[in-house]
């Protein structure tokens, strides 16, 4: 009797930390920087308007007078925390090369409204895509970093674009969840996958995708992955000893895209 009730109160344990879990997960999901961001020298406010009626701040980059434009947008979809403060370097990086460049920012990151979720996301860039047809032409490049990448991924699906680049992709958030949690039932317990690997299949742009072989977030076999998964013309650069936020990607992905369309 002793054993049988030691085993309930583990069982009534055990299924209310996974309840815990399946209810607050997305707290270890996603970490947005809520506050509204200081406008940044080159940038342009911009208001995204998504299809369940949000209003989202983002930043607009455009070339610099003088430099030679290249006709072609950029969607950057950056990663899970922060806000659109921290991708701004990147964003004017890429507009001094000739780019212009859309910095999205999510619901709930930045001082917009909502809370992040997969299906929150996937309108998000589906209205920053929208922005840029009307604003800036068809011609478009989707950047995703991390997280980013699965969102592009995604709205590479729906929507292709001229090119997609995609910095430290994983397979499927399940699969970097496993890194992480291996003491979990983390697939069974997801309710945002963000697949990447698996629709890639089905994408026939070049594809570009970049990560540091030392990136102890996503592991570098992960990106691999996505890229031999890759349906399109693929290159994959791969940094020496190169972190999942090191400073590397600004210039590599910068010069990187510029060869590209020069």
């Amino acid at each position: 009797m002793v054993r049988l009730r030691v085993a309930l109160v583990v069982l009534v344990v055990l299924a209310l930390i996974l309840a815990a879990i399946w209810f607050l997960q997305r707290r270890l999901i996603y970490f947005p920087d809520r506050a509204t961001p200081p406008l940044v020298a080159g940038a342009e406010p911009v208001t995204l308007r998504t299809s369940d009626g949000l209003r989202l701040g983002s930043w607009l980059f455009r070339p610099p007078s003088g430099t030679p434009d290249q006709r072609t947008a950029v969607l950057v979809a950056p990663g899970n925390a922060g806000n659109r403060l921290g991708r701004a370097p990147l964003a004017a990086a890429l507009a001094a090369e000739g780019f212009t460049v859309l910095l999205l920012d999510y619901r709930g990151y930045g001082g917009n409204p909502g809370r992040p979720s997969e299906e929150g996301l996937a309108r998000d860039a589906d209205a920053a895509r929208a922005f840029l047809v009307e604003r800036a032409g068809t011609r478009l490049v989707y950047l995703g970093e991390s997280l980013g990448a699965a969102v592009v991924t995604g709205l590479a699906t729906r929507h292709p674009p001229e090119m997609l680049v995609l910095r430290s992709p994983f397979a499927d958030l399940g699969s970097a969840g496993r890194e992480h949690y291996p003491f979990l039932p983390v697939r069974l317990l997801l309710r945002d996958e963000f697949p990447v690997a698996q629709p890639i299949r089905t994408i026939t742009v070049p594809t570009l995708v970049v990560y540091g072989t030392a990136d102890s977030v996503v592991p570098p076999e992960q990106s691999i992955t996505v890229a031999d998964n890759a349906a399109g013309p693929v290159r994959v650069v791969a940094v020496e000893d190169g972190g999942h936020n090191d400073d590397y990607r600004e210039p590599l992905v910068t010069g990187l895209l510029r060869r590209s369309w020069s």
